[in-house]
């Protein structure tokens, strides 16, 4: 196994900058770099040590940690060394222990070492991007769970149930002549009954686990001059888009995120939609349209003083396809008459003000209404990963059909096809079924140094 190294802080300049090495030339390296060949230092202490040039000239003074294989993060001896966080400075080092004979690592290389090695299994890995890719308080628990193998322990039961049906059938197999006592049936499909529940209640959390990890994208969209500015420093808490009684001030995008319940909402105000004055209004309603577009949830914003003009109804038509919630502004003002009567009935709708904040509260409850049943403070653990959620899918399939099979009084063979497919499926989840083309695909999602 070759030494890989790399830098293991986000680019940039910082006070402290880490670089990591994993592998067997990992003290050589550090014992060339300082220049003191007899350096053997003490596991899980940290040294204070002098960084020299190939020139021999001081190059930084850095903490040494290391960290003896198999009682690292990697199974394998690490070094880490602290530095200043200078990018010349941590570029040269990476520079030397290249010389020296390191390699680059490539994305996720130090977790796919630990997986590999048995520190970890491939869920627990996934939690470690999810953890630092998280967004919310919310997202990091869940992450966190998983990271602390409450998914793997969830599909523990399941899957040795699963084991000592597929070994009962196997050994009917071979060594009983006569189709399987109906007894024995019965109680294969009550077990087979019970994982199915259990894999079932894991799969029906991922609606809302998806969205504490992934977040939900929402464009504030109308027609110029209805406040849609003002409503998004409002739910930001932030004068971040300009105001201004002019129509037609937002001439761009502009994108922050906010946390609703733990739940990440990815929050983009747009340019009034009208026919442009110029070309560059032109970019602008052409940005818009992109987003209403990449939305999952489109927040149409009307002038409740004037009611819909024939604009903001034209603004309806064109959002009527997609999900979204009508957001009646400026109701600290007069309303204007008939305003309800002139809306489709069937539209979610929220009064508010985007002045006094008057109805905000309504409106975060109707954006994540719009999603479901979004409660993240009062559930367990939640399936968040698409891919562990399409596994688990497959492997009630599987299952489904061999308690079909079973029931239509088919032969072992068949019957057992459907609960090894499933066994396997569970097994991708944690790493003890999964290709190295799949293992490839999984750890190039994450950063380069974890």
């Amino acid at each position: 196994m070759d030494t890989i190294v790399a830098v293991a802080t986000p680019p940039g300049r910082s006070g402290i900058g880490v670089i990591r090495l994993s592998g067997p030339q990992s003290l050589d390296i550090i014992r060339a770099l300082s220049y003191e060949p007899e350096f053997t230092p003490e596991p899980n202490r940290v040294f204070l040590k002098q960084i020299l040039r190939e020139s021999g000239q001081p190059l930084d003074t850095v903490l040494i940690s290391y960290f003896a294989g198999p009682h690292s993060f990697t199974g394998e001896d690490v070094v880490e060394i602290s530095c200043h966080g200078s990018p010349v400075i941590l570029r040269q080092l990476l520079d030397l222990t290249q010389n020296l004979g390191a390699r680059l690592a490539g994305p996720g290389e130090f977790t796919l070492r630990a997986c590999k090695n048995g520190k970890m299994n491939l869920s627990q890995a996934e939690a470690i991007r999810d953890l630092i890719n998280a967004q919310t308080d919310a997202a990091a628990v869940q992450a966190a769970r998983q990271l602390n193998g409450e998914l793997s322990n969830a599909l523990k039961s399941s899957k040795q149930q699963l084991i000592q049906i597929i070994v009962r059938l196997e050994s009917a197999l071979e060594f009983v002549e006569d189709d399987l006592p109906q007894i024995h049936a019965e109680k294969i499909k009550a077990t087979l009954s019970e994982v199915m529940g259990s894999i079932n209640a894991l799969t029906s959390t991922y609606a809302t686990g998806h969205l504490l990890r992934d977040g939900i994208k929402s464009a504030i969209v109308g027609r110029p001059n209805v406040g849609k500015s003002s409503l998004f420093n409002k739910l930001l808490r932030l004068d971040r888009a300009i105001v201004t009684d002019i129509a037609g001030t937002t001439r761009d995008s502009i994108t922050e995120t906010i946390s609703l319940q733990g739940v990440p909402i990815s929050l983009t105000d747009t340019a009034g939609i009208r026919v442009a004055g110029d070309r560059i209004e032109e970019i602008g309603v052409e940005r818009t349209h992109r987003a209403m577009a990449d939305a999952d949830l489109l927040i149409v914003v009307i002038d409740g003083s004037v009611g819909p003009s024939p604009e903001d109804l034209a603004v309806l038509s064109q959002t009527k396809p997609a999900r979204q919630i009508v957001a009646i502004n400026k109701c600290d003002l007069p309303r204007a008459s008939g305003l309800e009567n002139r809306l489709d009935h069937s539209l979610r709708v929220v009064h508010l003000s985007a002045l006094t904040g008057e109805g905000l509260e309504n409106l975060s409850t109707a954006i994540l209404d719009a999603f479901g049943n979004v409660d993240s403070e009062s559930v367990g653990l939640l399936i968040t990963d698409s891919r562990h959620h399409d596994l688990l899918r497959r492997a009630e399939t599987s299952l489904l059909q061999s308690m079909e099979t079973l029931s239509d009084g088919a032969s072992e063979e068949l019957v057992l096809v459907g609960l090894h497919n499933a066994l396997r499926f569970l097994g991708e989840i944690t790493g003890e079924t999964t290709t190295d083309d799949i293992l490839a695909e999984i750890f190039n999602t994450f950063c380069i140094g974890k």
